[in-house]
């Protein structure tokens, strides 16, 4: 029992805290917070900024809330910053629950809702712009939380969370959550350099059990062979450390099985015959057993295992859909009769609005049959306001299978009871490659349900080579490292050197995350550079010589050296092109000796070959075998013996025609004389002149070095050329250094060197300052944003009516899913055409500098779009838009969007030619209608 003063210690402590905004806050949810959610929350009411990393499902969103909560208390803003806009329209319809349409706004790019609430859920990129363009907005901002921010790793839009992270005021408090990533406490480290006071908060605990499962033919078997998930196990083990664990031995027996049985072949089936019945079942070949499981196959297993509602991934758009009809054709059902009348409900009121037409084109009959029966795709192909309907009846229980591709793992709130991965590998947009460990991760972390699961279940579908101990590597390594992909662009260096002039942005620039990683790998570079000097110093102690400088002895040895396998090459260089001439110059009929290879020996030449890069001419050997010789198989080049004629019936696949040659080829060089000496074909190999001068200079200067007499010669000889290879090694290591160190800024001045080339800056002593030009590039954002800018300088949107200016965007935004062949087609107007000469020429030009400078290269205007969005620009139907085109009426809806986004920004850019600004308002309108218009708040 306690003591009077520890239990009024105890009263005075909660009385305290029910004072704090957290217990406040604490009452309003409906669940106790975990210790990281605490802890997170506590460091952000201190003051401090907050690195929550945890699992998929962990509740780190619960401190971005309590951001949100404390800004609308102390009367000061917060926004909540996503990296797609399905995330974005999906937290500001769950803020919009809590505090009302008064309070919460939403800003996408091309949706603006309430944009000066006090809660305000935006994409990043459009928090970047209002950074640069010194919104109004920004006033009064306190908190900004910055949701799945481990998409700093982006290759293609990572550089904006950190443009956002460096620019934000100081004053305001920064929360980012991200997945489990391994490195987080460096990520910590250089938030705390640039925003200062951050709070790290670490969890890998998952709140809900993942069990790791193989799903063979139509069973389901653990991949661990353990009593408790890996999770629990992982729970249990030191930080840092990862558990031990044991695969499941019948998964290893499966697959060393399958191995056996494809090296013997039938061996197997041969094997049983003659054995009883149960015997043979016993011993079926593997492959029998491993039988994959089709698609409406495994879901009703899940079913039954009671192990939906599951997401299944597969890493392709088509794939998806073919799920959904194989599962229709297999007549299977996982919906009631209630939950049909609700589903048909749902889906008829989302598409009441949506044109009869457009609904065929985009397939809406297969779709809405796939929801009665409770499966659906999900992938970016389709219709947003049609995936926005998936992910709501998925989340109210009512869809019970998704076959989705991996965008949906990338932040949408759709957790399932289980995962199904059917593949571990997948295309990457240039070749098949193994899904990595965080990948891994990240999809199964969709699995189990927080306050509905006890546990989730990741299910790897068995496929013939699949290796159950790479499954469970994958499986238990649960983190992945968070790197850095920025670099300066036009449009950020043009915004920092207005802001900030040259210098001043050189230093920003320096002060960021991907510097930030270079300097810390330097540090452990130079720490091996400097344990290897001193190596390198008791390596010259160890050859020093009485007789003289052994140093200066080694180095003549080292050139000597080198220089005799330069001269070494050179002449395998001669001997090879040698031997092609002689190849080249080969006739039907002769004679000739090979000298090595698979066939050494006496050949006829039965037909030359001039059409590959090295000859290798048919012949017929004395052994009467149909060969080609290369020069693989020639020390120099081959000589003519004799020769003989082929007649005119030979057929090289008639034995007897074989023979008969083969005999007047032995014939031949019986009679044959041996060449006189003027007739020889001499071919002197050797080194170039200089090549042989300088070698008899240096062994002529090696002899009459003093240390050439050393009786200990060849003992300092070793330590030198340990000393020479480790010179050689720290030295690369020393290259490395130099060539991290301001990485960033280099770029920066080498982007800034183009900008100059092109007039956007302009010398102002010492420094920059932004010409006209300049000033216009500073509001156009995205991939292209120099050449948009040098496209509208040039002319090209001018003499364009509407329409055309909305398919002529288009050319500045698309990228193409593959590369397309063909040539380029006819546009649809003469003014387009121009407009398109224009683009493409300076596309051509911009990239010439960009190589002179050292520069990525701005991406190739891609015309797969122009036709599709000309017509919808004019009026077509979306079906007479779509026809010609391989594109799905979900991308082009998306793309559609995109352009809308780039006409508003050139519209607000400032000088524009008379009347465009009036042609991007009247573009807007045109390609915003129907489909586009009408796809929900994203």
């Amino acid at each position: 029992m306690s003591s009077p003063s520890e239990r009024y210690q105890a009263a005075t402590l909660r009385q305290a805290e029910s004072k704090t905004r957290l217990y406040q806050f604490r009452t309003m949810l409906d669940f106790e917070l975990d210790p990281f959610q605490s802890d997170a929350c506590t460091a952000l009411e201190a003051g401090r900024g907050v690195l929550v990393a945890a699992p998929t499902g962990a509740g780190k969103t619960v401190v971005g809330e309590f951001a949100v909560h404390m800004a609308l208390e102390r009367g000061l803003k917060a926004f909540y910053t996503t990296p797609i806009k399905a995330l974005s329209n999906q937290k500001y319809s769950e803020l919009l629950q809590v505090y009302g349409p008064e309070r919460v706004g939403l800003l996408t790019g091309d949706t603006s809702i309430n944009p000066e609430a006090d809660v305000v859920v935006m994409t990043t990129e459009v928090l970047r712009n209002m950074l640069y363009a010194g919104s109004s907005t920004l006033a009064d901002l306190a908190y900004v939380v910055m949701d799945e921010v481990h998409y700093l790793a982006d290759r293609f839009r990572g550089a904006v969370w950190e443009e956002v992270i460096i620019h934000l005021p100081p004053q305001v408090q920064l929360i980012s959550l991200s997945a489990t990533v391994s490195n987080a406490e460096e990520f910590g480290a250089w938030l705390d350099t640039v925003r200062g006071d951050t709070a790290v908060v670490v969890s890998e605990h998952r709140p809900v059990p993942l069990w790791q499962h193989v799903m063979v033919g139509h069973d389901i078997l653990d991949l661990f062979a353990t009593e408790v998930s890996f999770d629990e196990m992982a729970d249990e083990v030191k930080e840092g450390a990862l558990p031990e664990y044991e695969v499941n031995p019948e998964l290893l027996t499966l697959a060393n099985a399958e191995t056996r049985f494809n090296r013997r072949g039938r061996g197997y089936a041969q094997r049983g015959r003659g054995r009883n019945r149960r015997f043979e079942q016993d011993r079926r070949p593997p492959q029998t057993r491993t039988r994959r499981a089709s698609r409406p196959e495994v879901i009703k297993r899940l079913d039954r295992e009671a192990l939906l509602p599951a997401i299944t991934f597969i890493f392709s758009r088509a794939g998806c859909d073919a799920a959904v009809a194989q599962c229709v054709d297999s007549g299977l059902w996982l919906t009631d009769q209630a939950q049909r009348r609700e589903i048909l409900r749902r889906v008829d009121e989302a598409s009441q609005d949506i044109d009869e037409d457009d609904l065929e084109v985009l397939g809406f009959s297969t779709w809405r049959e796939g929801l009665v029966r409770g499966f659906a795709a999900h992938h970016a192909g389709m219709l947003p306001i049609f995936k926005e309907v998936v992910e709501k009846l998925f989340a109210g229980g009512l869809v019970k299978a998704v076959f989705a591709t991996e965008t949906l793992a990338l932040g949408v709130n759709m957790p399932a009871r289980s995962v199904v991965l059917e593949k571990l590998d997948k295309f990457n947009g240039e070749a098949h490659v193994n899904i990595t460990a965080g990948e891994y991760t990240q999809l199964t972390g969709r699995a189990g349900r927080r306050g509905i699961d006890i546990e989730g279940h990741a299910v790897v579908l068995w496929q013939p080579g699949t290796d159950p101990t790479a499954v469970a590597g994958l499986a238990s390594r649960r983190t992945y490292p968070l790197n850095s992909s920025f670099r300066p662009t036009y449009n950020m260096s043009i915004n920092l050197i207005a802001q900030f002039g040259r210098f001043e942005a050189r230093k920003i620039l320096e002060s960021s995350f991907a510097q930030f990683q270079a300097d810390r790998s330097v540090v452990g570079i130079a720490k091996q550079v400097r344990s290897r000097e001193e190596s390198l110093a008791g390596y010259e102690k160890s050859m020093q010589c009485h007789l003289g400088d052994f140093g200066g002895y080694a180095a003549l040895r080292r050139e000597l050296s080198d220089l005799e396998q330069q001269a070494s090459k050179t002449k395998s260089r001669q001997r090879r092109s040698a031997a092609a001439e002689s190849l080249e110059r080969l006739r039907p009929g002769d004679v000739i000796d090979i000298p090595a290879g698979r066939n050494p020996g006496h050949a006829v030449v039965l037909s030359p070959d001039h059409g590959s890069r090295e000859p290798r001419p048919s012949i017929l050997t004395a052994e009467k075998h149909l060969r080609r010789v290369s020069v693989q198989d020639l020390n120099g080049p081959v000589q003519v013996l004799s020769r003989i004629r082929i007649p005119k019936s030979f057929n090289a696949r008639v034995p007897k025609d074989r023979r008969d040659l083969a005999s007047s080829m032995r014939n031949a060089l019986r009679e044959a004389r041996p060449p006189r000496e003027d007739t020889k074909v001499e071919f002197e190999i050797s080194g170039t002149a200089a090549q042989e001068q300088k070698i008899s200079d240096l062994r002529r200067e090696l002899r009459a070095h003093p240390c050439h007499g050393c009786s200990e010669r060849e003992e300092h000889a070793r330590w030198a050329e340990r000393w020479w290879k480790l010179r050689r090694d720290t030295d690369g290591l020393i290259r490395q250094i130099q060539g991290r160190t301001n990485t960033i800024a280099k770029t920066f001045d080498r982007v800034s060197d183009v900008l100059s080339h092109y007039g956007y800056t302009l010398p102002d002593g010492d420094d920059l300052v932004l010409s006209e030009e300049g000033e216009r590039l500073r509001r156009i954002y995205g991939e292209k944003d120099l050449l948009i800018s040098l496209c509208i300088h040039e002319g090209a949107f001018n003499d364009l009516d509407a329409a055309e200016l909305a398919a002529f965007i288009t050319v500045l935004v698309f990228q193409a899913k593959r590369e397309e062949q063909g040539i380029r087609p006819k546009m649809p107007s003469v003014s387009l055409e121009s407009s398109i000469d224009v683009v493409i020429r300076q596309w051509s030009e911009l990239t010439d500098v960009e190589e002179q400078y050292k520069l990525p290269q701005t991406g190739e205007p891609e015309l797969g779009l122009i036709w599709p969005m000309y017509k919808w620009a004019r009026g077509k139907h979306l079906q007479v838009a779509l026809s010609g085109s391989e594109l799905a009426a979900g991308d082009f809806v998306r793309w559609a969007k995109q352009v809308i986004d780039l006409l508003d920004q050139v519209a607000k850019v400032e000088p524009l030619p008379p009347g465009l600004r009036r042609q991007c308002i009247k573009a807007i309108s045109l390609v915003r209608r129907g489909v586009v218009a009408y796809s929900g708040i994203d």
